[in-house]
Protein backbone atom coordinates (compact mmCIF):
# COMPACT_ATOMS: atom_id res chain seq x y z
CA UNK A 1 0.00 0.00 0.00
CA UNK A 2 1.81 3.56 -0.73
CA UNK A 3 2.12 6.22 1.71
CA UNK A 4 -0.62 8.21 0.24
CA UNK A 5 -3.04 5.35 1.06
CA UNK A 6 -1.98 5.17 4.08
CA UNK A 7 -2.03 8.56 5.33
CA UNK A 8 -5.48 9.18 4.14
CA UNK A 9 -6.82 5.66 6.18
CA UNK A 10 -4.95 7.55 9.32
CA UNK A 11 -6.76 10.81 8.62
CA UNK A 12 -10.19 8.89 8.47
CA UNK A 13 -9.41 6.95 11.35
CA UNK A 14 -8.41 10.41 13.59
CA UNK A 15 -11.63 12.05 12.23
CA UNK A 16 -13.92 9.21 13.20
CA UNK A 17 -12.34 8.78 16.76
CA UNK A 18 -12.59 12.99 16.93
CA UNK A 19 -16.57 12.96 16.20
CA UNK A 20 -17.09 10.08 18.46
CA UNK A 21 -15.03 11.55 21.14
CA UNK A 22 -16.61 15.00 20.50
CA UNK A 23 -20.30 13.65 20.41
CA UNK A 24 -19.64 11.42 23.84
CA UNK A 25 -18.34 14.80 25.66
CA UNK A 26 -21.26 16.97 24.36
CA UNK A 27 -24.42 14.24 24.43
CA UNK A 28 -26.79 15.27 27.29
CA UNK A 29 -26.76 12.77 30.28
CA UNK A 30 -29.47 10.47 30.61
CA UNK A 31 -31.25 10.35 34.09
CA UNK A 32 -34.38 8.16 34.61
CA UNK A 33 -37.87 9.80 34.76
CA UNK A 34 -38.96 11.40 37.75
CA UNK A 35 -42.52 11.02 39.45
CA UNK A 36 -43.98 14.04 40.23
CA UNK A 37 -44.49 13.13 44.03
CA UNK A 38 -40.46 11.82 44.22
CA UNK A 39 -39.98 14.14 46.73
CA UNK A 40 -43.25 15.46 48.14
CA UNK A 41 -43.23 12.78 51.09
CA UNK A 42 -39.74 12.80 52.03
CA UNK A 43 -38.06 14.37 55.34
CA UNK A 44 -34.16 14.70 55.38
CA UNK A 45 -34.90 14.76 59.35
CA UNK A 46 -36.52 11.60 60.09
CA UNK A 47 -35.77 9.78 62.76
CA UNK A 48 -37.52 6.64 64.50
CA UNK A 49 -39.45 8.34 67.56
CA UNK A 50 -38.27 7.66 70.59
CA UNK A 51 -39.44 4.87 72.90
CA UNK A 52 -42.24 5.59 75.40
CA UNK A 53 -40.22 3.60 78.12
CA UNK A 54 -38.25 1.23 79.25
CA UNK A 55 -39.60 -2.56 77.91
CA UNK A 56 -41.90 -4.10 80.30
CA UNK A 57 -40.34 -7.15 81.52
CA UNK A 58 -41.86 -10.65 81.37
CA UNK A 59 -43.99 -11.11 84.60
CA UNK A 60 -42.42 -14.12 86.73
CA UNK A 61 -44.21 -17.19 86.81
CA UNK A 62 -43.22 -18.74 89.79
CA UNK A 63 -45.31 -17.81 91.84
CA UNK A 64 -47.97 -18.91 90.13
CA UNK A 65 -46.49 -22.44 89.25
CA UNK A 66 -45.66 -22.54 93.34
CA UNK A 67 -49.16 -21.55 93.50
CA UNK A 68 -51.21 -24.31 91.36
CA UNK A 69 -48.66 -27.40 90.96
CA UNK A 70 -49.61 -29.22 93.88
CA UNK A 71 -53.38 -28.95 92.91
CA UNK A 72 -52.58 -30.45 89.56
CA UNK A 73 -52.82 -34.48 89.52
CA UNK A 74 -51.58 -36.86 86.94
CA UNK A 75 -54.60 -39.28 85.59
CA UNK A 76 -54.09 -42.62 84.03
CA UNK A 77 -56.77 -44.55 82.49
CA UNK A 78 -56.73 -48.12 82.15
CA UNK A 79 -59.13 -49.31 79.38
CA UNK A 80 -59.29 -52.79 77.79
CA UNK A 81 -59.83 -52.40 73.67
CA UNK A 82 -60.42 -55.12 71.43
CA UNK A 83 -58.62 -55.97 67.91
CA UNK A 84 -58.10 -58.45 65.14
CA UNK A 85 -55.77 -60.17 68.01
CA UNK A 86 -58.29 -60.24 70.99
CA UNK A 87 -57.79 -57.56 73.99
CA UNK A 88 -55.43 -55.40 75.18
CA UNK A 89 -54.95 -53.47 78.14
CA UNK A 90 -54.17 -49.90 77.37
CA UNK A 91 -53.30 -47.17 79.41
CA UNK A 92 -54.02 -43.76 78.70
CA UNK A 93 -52.61 -40.30 80.53
CA UNK A 94 -54.49 -37.08 81.18
CA UNK A 95 -54.50 -34.39 83.69
CA UNK A 96 -57.30 -33.22 85.90
CA UNK A 97 -57.26 -30.22 88.78
CA UNK A 98 -58.43 -30.55 92.56
CA UNK A 99 -61.24 -28.17 92.96
CA UNK A 100 -62.20 -28.10 96.37
CA UNK A 101 -60.48 -30.09 99.46
CA UNK A 102 -63.28 -33.03 99.55
CA UNK A 103 -61.43 -34.84 96.52
CA UNK A 104 -63.24 -33.24 93.53
CA UNK A 105 -61.11 -33.10 90.52
CA UNK A 106 -61.98 -31.45 87.28
CA UNK A 107 -60.73 -32.61 84.07
CA UNK A 108 -62.25 -33.72 80.30
CA UNK A 109 -64.47 -36.30 79.48
CA UNK A 110 -62.43 -37.70 77.16
CA UNK A 111 -59.69 -38.46 79.52
CA UNK A 112 -62.23 -40.78 81.58
CA UNK A 113 -64.48 -41.87 78.72
CA UNK A 114 -64.58 -46.03 78.81
CA UNK A 115 -62.15 -46.48 81.52
CA UNK A 116 -62.43 -49.75 83.09
CA UNK A 117 -60.07 -48.04 85.91
CA UNK A 118 -58.95 -44.57 87.15
CA UNK A 119 -55.77 -43.85 89.21
CA UNK A 120 -54.96 -39.81 90.44
CA UNK A 121 -51.02 -39.17 91.22
CA UNK A 122 -50.70 -35.99 93.64
CA UNK A 123 -48.33 -33.59 93.32
CA UNK A 124 -46.95 -35.13 96.68
CA UNK A 125 -46.50 -38.86 95.16
CA UNK A 126 -49.48 -40.57 96.17
CA UNK A 127 -51.61 -41.96 94.50
CA UNK A 128 -55.22 -43.18 94.64
CA UNK A 129 -57.53 -44.95 92.80
CA UNK A 130 -60.69 -42.42 91.28
CA UNK A 131 -64.60 -43.01 90.96
CA UNK A 132 -66.87 -41.11 88.01
CA UNK A 133 -69.12 -38.48 89.47
CA UNK A 134 -70.68 -37.31 86.38
CA UNK A 135 -69.41 -37.09 83.06
CA UNK A 136 -70.38 -35.01 80.24
CA UNK A 137 -70.37 -35.56 76.33
CA UNK A 138 -71.05 -32.16 74.69
CA UNK A 139 -68.93 -29.68 77.00
CA UNK A 140 -65.93 -32.72 77.38
CA UNK A 141 -65.83 -32.21 80.93
CA UNK A 142 -65.87 -34.98 83.78
CA UNK A 143 -65.50 -34.99 87.36
CA UNK A 144 -64.07 -37.97 89.12
CA UNK A 145 -63.23 -38.10 93.09
CA UNK A 146 -60.79 -39.28 95.34
CA UNK A 147 -60.64 -40.38 98.77
CA UNK A 148 -57.90 -38.79 100.47
CA UNK A 149 -56.65 -35.78 102.82
CA UNK A 150 -54.50 -33.20 103.08
CA UNK A 151 -55.55 -31.70 99.81
CA UNK A 152 -54.79 -28.71 97.78
CA UNK A 153 -57.07 -27.27 95.64
CA UNK A 154 -57.02 -24.17 93.21
CA UNK A 155 -59.96 -21.16 93.44
CA UNK A 156 -62.37 -21.10 90.17
CA UNK A 157 -61.78 -17.95 88.38
CA UNK A 158 -63.78 -15.86 86.30
CA UNK A 159 -63.00 -15.83 82.37
CA UNK A 160 -65.22 -13.38 81.80
CA UNK A 161 -62.45 -11.10 82.61
CA UNK A 162 -60.02 -12.18 80.68
CA UNK A 163 -58.79 -10.03 77.78
CA UNK A 164 -56.60 -10.88 74.44
CA UNK A 165 -53.14 -10.80 75.35
CA UNK A 166 -53.48 -11.76 79.02
CA UNK A 167 -50.29 -13.87 80.06
CA UNK A 168 -51.83 -17.71 81.59
CA UNK A 169 -50.17 -20.85 82.17
CA UNK A 170 -51.29 -24.29 80.96
CA UNK A 171 -50.14 -26.73 83.33
CA UNK A 172 -50.85 -30.77 83.10
CA UNK A 173 -49.31 -34.16 82.67
CA UNK A 174 -47.97 -33.70 79.31
CA UNK A 175 -47.15 -36.55 77.22
CA UNK A 176 -47.37 -38.40 80.77
CA UNK A 177 -44.01 -37.67 81.75
CA UNK A 178 -44.97 -35.45 84.75
CA UNK A 179 -46.38 -32.36 85.79
CA UNK A 180 -44.95 -29.04 83.88
CA UNK A 181 -46.11 -25.67 83.04
CA UNK A 182 -46.16 -24.06 79.61
CA UNK A 183 -46.33 -19.80 79.53
CA UNK A 184 -48.54 -18.35 76.81
CA UNK A 185 -50.84 -15.88 75.92
CA UNK A 186 -54.58 -15.32 75.25
CA UNK A 187 -55.18 -15.42 71.65
CA UNK A 188 -58.89 -15.30 71.65
CA UNK A 189 -61.90 -15.75 73.38
CA UNK A 190 -65.28 -16.86 72.76
CA UNK A 191 -64.26 -19.79 70.18
CA UNK A 192 -66.05 -22.35 68.78
CA UNK A 193 -64.41 -25.75 67.74
CA UNK A 194 -66.43 -28.73 65.91
CA UNK A 195 -64.31 -31.49 67.01
CA UNK A 196 -65.26 -35.02 65.55
CA UNK A 197 -69.10 -33.89 65.27
CA UNK A 198 -69.21 -32.40 68.29
CA UNK A 199 -68.88 -28.48 68.73
CA UNK A 200 -67.54 -27.37 71.81
CA UNK A 201 -68.57 -23.47 73.17
CA UNK A 202 -67.01 -20.45 74.98
CA UNK A 203 -63.17 -21.48 74.24
CA UNK A 204 -60.21 -20.33 75.08
CA UNK A 205 -57.93 -20.17 72.37
CA UNK A 206 -53.90 -20.04 73.91
CA UNK A 207 -50.60 -19.89 72.62
CA UNK A 208 -49.57 -21.79 75.93
CA UNK A 209 -47.69 -25.10 74.48
CA UNK A 210 -50.48 -28.09 74.70
CA UNK A 211 -49.50 -31.58 74.26
CA UNK A 212 -51.25 -35.22 74.84
CA UNK A 213 -51.70 -35.73 78.09
CA UNK A 214 -52.53 -32.14 79.08
CA UNK A 215 -55.84 -32.86 78.65
CA UNK A 216 -58.30 -32.44 81.75
CA UNK A 217 -55.15 -29.37 83.07
CA UNK A 218 -56.14 -26.18 84.26
CA UNK A 219 -55.30 -22.86 82.36
CA UNK A 220 -54.66 -20.21 84.91
CA UNK A 221 -54.09 -16.69 84.86
CA UNK A 222 -51.21 -14.61 86.43
CA UNK A 223 -53.07 -14.91 90.14
CA UNK A 224 -53.09 -18.92 89.88
CA UNK A 225 -56.97 -18.85 89.37
CA UNK A 226 -58.40 -21.79 86.71
CA UNK A 227 -59.82 -19.70 84.54
CA UNK A 228 -59.74 -22.60 81.65
CA UNK A 229 -59.71 -26.63 81.63
CA UNK A 230 -57.54 -27.39 78.38
CA UNK A 231 -58.99 -29.43 76.01
CA UNK A 232 -58.33 -29.33 72.50
CA UNK A 233 -55.20 -28.80 70.35
CA UNK A 234 -55.95 -28.79 66.17
CA UNK A 235 -52.92 -30.29 64.83
CA UNK A 236 -51.93 -29.82 61.46
CA UNK A 237 -48.03 -29.73 59.92
CA UNK A 238 -49.07 -25.83 58.91
CA UNK A 239 -50.08 -25.33 62.81
CA UNK A 240 -48.54 -23.99 65.47
CA UNK A 241 -49.67 -23.12 68.99
CA UNK A 242 -53.46 -22.96 68.51
CA UNK A 243 -54.68 -25.06 71.89
CA UNK A 244 -57.82 -24.26 73.43
CA UNK A 245 -59.39 -24.41 77.23
CA UNK A 246 -62.66 -24.55 78.06
CA UNK A 247 -63.45 -21.38 79.85
CA UNK A 248 -64.35 -21.44 83.66
CA UNK A 249 -67.48 -19.36 82.78
CA UNK A 250 -68.61 -22.04 80.54
CA UNK A 251 -67.49 -25.20 82.40
CA UNK A 252 -68.88 -23.86 85.79
CA UNK A 253 -72.31 -24.78 86.01
CA UNK A 254 -71.94 -27.59 84.09
CA UNK A 255 -69.35 -28.95 86.85
CA UNK A 256 -72.16 -27.79 89.69
CA UNK A 257 -74.51 -30.20 87.90
CA UNK A 258 -72.31 -32.85 87.11
CA UNK A 259 -71.49 -33.15 91.25
CA UNK A 260 -74.87 -32.03 92.43
CA UNK A 261 -76.77 -34.83 89.89
CA UNK A 262 -73.87 -36.91 88.08
CA UNK A 263 -75.16 -35.70 85.31
CA UNK A 264 -75.85 -32.41 82.86
CA UNK A 265 -79.33 -31.83 81.02
CA UNK A 266 -79.94 -29.21 78.57
CA UNK A 267 -82.72 -27.75 77.25
CA UNK A 268 -83.72 -28.70 73.45
CA UNK A 269 -85.37 -27.22 70.81
CA UNK A 270 -84.95 -29.80 67.77
CA UNK A 271 -83.55 -27.93 65.07
CA UNK A 272 -80.57 -28.18 62.84
CA UNK A 273 -78.97 -24.82 61.95
CA UNK A 274 -76.29 -23.33 59.92
CA UNK A 275 -75.38 -19.90 60.44
CA UNK A 276 -76.54 -17.27 58.38
CA UNK A 277 -73.56 -14.31 57.25
CA UNK A 278 -73.33 -11.43 54.32
CA UNK A 279 -71.64 -14.62 52.00
CA UNK A 280 -74.90 -17.06 52.74
CA UNK A 281 -77.38 -13.95 52.68
CA UNK A 282 -76.13 -12.85 48.74
CA UNK A 283 -76.12 -16.61 47.80
CA UNK A 284 -79.96 -17.65 48.49
CA UNK A 285 -80.85 -14.59 48.07
CA UNK A 286 -81.96 -14.48 51.93
CA UNK A 287 -83.96 -11.13 53.44
CA UNK A 288 -81.15 -11.16 56.23
CA UNK A 289 -78.06 -11.46 56.69
CA UNK A 290 -77.34 -12.73 60.37
CA UNK A 291 -78.99 -15.00 62.47
CA UNK A 292 -79.61 -18.68 62.68
CA UNK A 293 -80.69 -20.86 59.33
CA UNK A 294 -82.94 -23.98 60.29
CA UNK A 295 -81.77 -26.66 58.00
CA UNK A 296 -84.08 -29.60 59.76
CA UNK A 297 -86.68 -29.24 62.17
CA UNK A 298 -87.60 -32.57 64.43
CA UNK A 299 -90.95 -33.75 64.50
CA UNK A 300 -92.82 -33.82 67.71
CA UNK A 301 -90.17 -31.10 68.60
CA UNK A 302 -90.82 -27.96 71.00
CA UNK A 303 -89.75 -26.23 67.87
CA UNK A 304 -92.01 -28.20 65.62
CA UNK A 305 -94.75 -27.54 68.07
CA UNK A 306 -94.03 -24.08 67.85
CA UNK A 307 -94.72 -23.85 63.80
CA UNK A 308 -90.91 -23.26 62.76
CA UNK A 309 -90.12 -24.85 59.34
CA UNK A 310 -87.09 -25.12 57.14
CA UNK A 311 -86.09 -22.07 55.85
CA UNK A 312 -86.88 -20.13 58.77
CA UNK A 313 -84.00 -17.64 60.06
CA UNK A 314 -83.79 -17.46 64.14
CA UNK A 315 -82.96 -13.65 65.19
CA UNK A 316 -83.75 -13.36 68.50
CA UNK A 317 -84.64 -15.76 71.17
CA UNK A 318 -85.46 -15.66 74.85
CA UNK A 319 -84.33 -11.80 74.57
CA UNK A 320 -81.08 -12.66 73.44
CA UNK A 321 -79.91 -11.41 69.93
CA UNK A 322 -79.08 -14.08 67.81
CA UNK A 323 -75.99 -13.23 64.89
CA UNK A 324 -75.18 -17.10 64.71
CA UNK A 325 -75.57 -20.90 65.62
CA UNK A 326 -73.31 -20.14 68.62
CA UNK A 327 -75.32 -17.22 70.00
CA UNK A 328 -78.89 -19.80 69.85
CA UNK A 329 -76.89 -22.54 71.27
CA UNK A 330 -75.65 -20.23 74.31
CA UNK A 331 -79.18 -18.89 74.36
CA UNK A 332 -80.81 -22.17 74.55
CA UNK A 333 -78.69 -23.81 76.99
CA UNK A 334 -79.24 -20.79 79.32
CA UNK A 335 -82.93 -21.05 78.90
CA UNK A 336 -85.20 -23.43 81.47
CA UNK A 337 -86.81 -26.82 80.71
CA UNK A 338 -90.16 -26.28 81.22
CA UNK A 339 -90.45 -22.65 80.49
CA UNK A 340 -91.79 -20.93 77.26
CA UNK A 341 -89.11 -18.69 75.00
CA UNK A 342 -89.62 -15.80 72.95
CA UNK A 343 -88.87 -16.91 69.53
CA UNK A 344 -88.16 -13.86 66.66
CA UNK A 345 -87.76 -15.24 63.25
CA UNK A 346 -87.53 -14.31 59.40
CA UNK A 347 -89.62 -16.39 57.11
CA UNK A 348 -89.00 -15.13 53.65
CA UNK A 349 -89.28 -11.49 54.11
CA UNK A 350 -91.55 -11.71 56.92
CA UNK A 351 -90.36 -11.14 60.51
CA UNK A 352 -92.36 -13.50 62.43
CA UNK A 353 -93.13 -14.10 66.51
CA UNK A 354 -93.76 -17.50 68.60
CA UNK A 355 -92.97 -19.13 71.60
CA UNK A 356 -91.72 -22.77 72.36
CA UNK A 357 -92.07 -24.42 75.55
CA UNK A 358 -88.34 -26.54 75.92
CA UNK A 359 -87.72 -29.72 77.14
CA UNK A 360 -85.17 -32.09 78.30
CA UNK A 361 -82.43 -33.05 75.04
CA UNK A 362 -82.83 -36.61 74.74
CA UNK A 363 -79.89 -38.89 75.37
CA UNK A 364 -78.01 -39.28 72.50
Amino acid sequence: MSKKYILAFVIIIAVALGIGVWALSFSPTYSPPQSNNSTQHTDPDWTFPPESGPATPLPDFRPVVDKVMPSVVSVTTEMVVSSFFGQSTEYVAGSGILIDDKGYIVTNNHVVEDAQSIYVELADGRTFPANIVGTDTLSDLAVIKIDAVNLTYTYWGDSSLLSVGDWVLAIGNALGGGIIATQGIISRLNVSVNVDGNTLYGLIQTTAAINPGNSGGPLVNMSGDVIGITSVKIVASEVEGMGFAISSDEAEPIILDLIRYGRVTYPWLGVGLYTVDPSLAAALNLSVDRGALIVEVVANSPADTAGLREDDIIIRFGGQEVSDITDLVRAIRASEIGKEVEIVFFRDEDIKTTSARLVERPTP
